[in-house]
């Protein structure tokens, strides 16, 4: 009886939901306008080991987008990569560290030069300082690895949202 009330219910939300006005965003794939952009996506070298991380994330998800032959649009990336102590014992010893990545990015089109995106990502995250400078140290460079692949997901979304809305406009005559 409650599996029937639920179909029920979900059937008569259906017509509800279908004019919403959501859309998937990849829709077409790779040959649709989200996925076309992306895969002419290139990404400029960035500095540092966080730089490093970053790019090579980017570079993935752009890839998986499509093969990267065309690259019509560049990104840029500048990195603030900061660990700040907090959480201080009565020894003046650091318990916690906040490590945060945060991006300054822009999108370019390569044909004239002209920018179009220029925003910020960023993300932070908090871990544990323990008696092992070893396993602390450790524990940094995997947050670091994270914060890398949230700031690349923040970036990617942000190019897919842009094609999205620009494909959705009227061409100019």
């Amino acid at each position: 009886m409650i599996r029937s009330a639920a179909l029920t219910l979900s059937l008569l939300a259906a017509p509800l939901l279908a004019g919403c006005g959501l859309q998937p965003l990849y829709a077409g794939g790779t040959g649709g306008a989200v996925g076309s952009t992306l895969s002419s996506v290139s990404v400029a070298p960035i500095e540092g080991e966080a730089g490093w991380l970053v790019r090579g994330a980017l570079r993935d998800r752009l890839r998986a987008a499509g093969d990267g032959t065309a690259t019509r649009y560049r990104i840029d990336v500048r990195l603030s990569d900061e660990i700040a102590g907090f959480g201080v014992r009565a020894d003046d010893s650091v318990t916690r560290e906040r490590r945060t990545l945060r991006a300054r990015w822009q999108l370019v089109d390569t044909s004239n030069g002209s920018t179009l995106i220029d925003d910020t990502a960023g993300s932070d995250t908090g871990l544990d300082v323990v008696g092992s400078e070893y396993a602390t140290i450790a524990a940094e460079r995997t947050a670091l690895e994270r914060l890398s692949e949230a700031v690349a997901d923040q970036i990617v979304a942000r190019v897919a949202v842009y094609a999205r809305n620009r494909a959705a406009q009227p061409a100019a005559n």
